[in-house]
């Protein structure tokens, strides 16, 4: 690792560990968290963020689709499309945080990408301008007060048929229903602890709604590595479901 990397990761360590959101609204305290990080938040969340990957390869995608992404930050999930990111026809990153949509606008204009637009916006309250085929909401939900009315949000925008992709933090309910993993105490205990200190609250109920309101086409627990804390995984869930017709 480079000097420079290196005391980038430093200084976000400090806003996840030193630095706590400030103001009197969502928009306010996600802005002031993250304004500091926006350059270097992409690198760093890399080594943290994980099934992202898995979850973009998994979503269906067809030709003149239209895409939602709330809770987009950077932008940086558009590139997980890959090649198929051109058979999109209009897609809108929605975020509250202007310094990461900015960020999210420099990599629109490198790479080209005309159908794309972004949107400082409540996922709560979007709506994009016509349906959509596919919204994903990633490591964004255990972050929304009311994620709730974002799952319900992202309900009325999806066409029927149309899928809904998370991935996020979690933790099991201490008795899960039939098919779910069950989390140790520790688990269930120390994680919301630790991860509540900058406002990210895992949530033993997304999976038992997100099930309860689409039909199951991909589910994966898993457990993945945090940087510069060895020995220790937090689990994580991918979730691709579908709207009935």
């Amino acid at each position: 690792m480079s000097n420079s990397a290196f005391l980038m990761n430093l200084k976000t360590l400090w806003y996840l560990t030193a630095r706590r959101e400030r103001g009197s609204s969502q928009a306010e305290r996600l802005e002031n968290f993250y304004s500091g990080q926006a350059l270097w938040y992409d690198s760093f969340r890399a080594k943290m963020l994980h099934g992202r990957d898995a979850l973009f390869e998994n979503l269906p995608l067809s030709e003149g689709n239209t895409w939602a992404d709330l809770g987009a930050g950077t932008g940086e999930n558009a590139e997980r499309f890959g090649l198929r990111l051109h058979q999109l026809r209009r897609a809108w990153l929605v975020d509250l945080a202007p310094s990461l949509l900015q960020m999210a606008d420099e990599r629109i204009r490198r790479h080209d990408w005309s159908q794309i637009t972004t949107v400082c916006d409540d996922v709560t309250r979007f709506a994009p301008p016509e349906p959509a085929d596919i919204v994903t909401i990633s490591y964004s939900l255990s972050m929304i007060p009311d994620w709730i009315q974002a799952v319900e949000n992202a309900w009325r925008m999806l066409k029927p048929g149309g899928y809904l992709g998370v991935v996020d933090f979690y933790v099991s309910r201490k008795h899960p229903p039939n098919g779910l993993r069950r989390h140790r105490w520790m688990t269930r205990s120390l994680w919301p602890l630790w991860f509540a200190c900058d406002n990210v609250f895992l949530n033993s109920d997304h999976l038992p709604l997100l099930r309860s309101k689409f039909e199951t086409v991909l589910l994966e627990e898993r457990f993945g590595s945090l940087p510069f804390i060895p020995f220790f995984k937090v689990p994580h869930y991918v979730f691709i479901g579908r709207k009935p017709e």
